[in-house]
C-alpha cells in the first residue's frame, strides 16, 4: 500500500514537472557577438587603451629611472666611491623603489580592470534590457548566452541574436 502511494506521487510529480517544461519558451543569444557590433565597445576599448598607454608610459619611466640609479651604484662601487654601508643603504633604498614599482605595476592592473568594468556596465545594461524586451515580447521564459558555454546545443530557430540586435540599434 505504501509503495503504491510511493509510485502514484512519483508518477504526479513527474507529470506536474513535465506540464511546467513543456510551458517554458526557451531561446538563446551569442553575447560575444552582441557586443562586438556595438560602437559603444569599440570607444570604450579605444579609451582602456589610451589609458593603458599612459600607464606603460609612467610605468616605463620608473623603470628606466630604477635602471640608471642601479647602474650608478654599480658604477659607484667599481669605482670604490662608496664605504660598505654607504652601499648597502643605498642598495636598501633601491630595493624600496623596486618594490614600489611592483606596486605601482598591481594598481595599474586594478585600475586598467575597474575603468573596464566602469565602461562595460552601461553596456551590459543596454544588452539586458534589449534581451529583456526580446523576451518578453515573444514570450520567451528563459535567454541563455551561447558564448559563455551554456547552450550545447541550439536549435537556430530558438537563436534570437538577431532579434536582439534590432533592438540595440
Amino acid at each position: 500500500m505504501k509503495l503504491l502511494k510511493n509510485l502514484l506521487i512519483l508518477g504526479l510529480l513527474v507529470l506536474s514537472v513535465s506540464a511546467i517544461s513543456a510551458q517554458a519558451k526557451i531561446g538563446y543569444v551569442n553575447s560575444q557577438d552582441l557586443l562586438a557590433d556595438l560602437p559603444e565597445v569599440k570607444q570604450a576599448q579605444a579609451n582602456l587603451k589610451s589609458l593603458e598607454q599612459q600607464l606603460q608610459k609612467k610605468g616605463q619611466g620608473m623603470v628606466e629611472t630604477l635602471q640608471k640609479k642601479y647602474a650608478d651604484l654599480q658604477r659607484k662601487e667599481q669605482q670604490g666611491l662608496l664605504a660598505p654601508k654607504e652601499l648597502q643603504a643605498q642598495a636598501a633604498k633601491l630595493k624600496e623603489e623596486e618594490q614600489k614599482l611592483g606596486q605601482f605595476q598591481q594598481e595599474m592592473q586594478d585600475q586598467l580592470l575597474k575603468k573596464q568594468q566602469e565602461l562595460m556596465a552601461p553596456v551590459i545594461d543596454k544588452i539586458k534590457n534589449a534581451i529583456a524586451q526580446v523576451a518578453k515580447e515573444n514570450g520567451y521564459t528563459y535567454i541563455l548566452d551561447n558564448a559563455a558555454g551554456v547552450v550545447l546545443y541550439g536549435e537556430p530557430s530558438l537563436d534570437v541574436s538577431a532579434q536582439v540586435k534590432a533592438k540595440l540599434k
